[in-house]
């Protein structure tokens, strides 16, 4: 069953606009040099300094106390927790 045209300017509008949608917005003027790395490259970052991802579930009044924690730390929530885990594994 052949489609209308409309039906195919339809579908090819809809796929036009999911792509514009998932495109990153451009930068004017070199403001977008300070712009987030994609997926990708963040893991191969990660895998490259040695880093894994590590998946647990916690009770929630830790994880709030481990957010305030890691406010004033220096490595984020990614350097708090290592550290701990070496402090009490060590």
């Amino acid at each position: 069953m052949s489609m209308k045209k409309t039906d195919l300017v339809r579908q090819l509008e809809s796929k036009l606009e999911g792509q514009r949608q998932r495109a990153a917005v451009p930068g004017r003027f070199a403001q977008d040099t300070h712009a987030p790395m994609d997926r990708k490259e963040q893991r191969r970052i990660d895998a490259a300094a040695g880093l894994v991802p590590f998946a647990c579930k916690l009770p929630s009044t830790l994880t709030a106390q481990l957010s305030e924690r890691a406010a004033s730390h220096a490595g984020g929530i990614n350097g708090l927790v290592a550290e701990l885990l070496l402090r009490s594994l060590g």
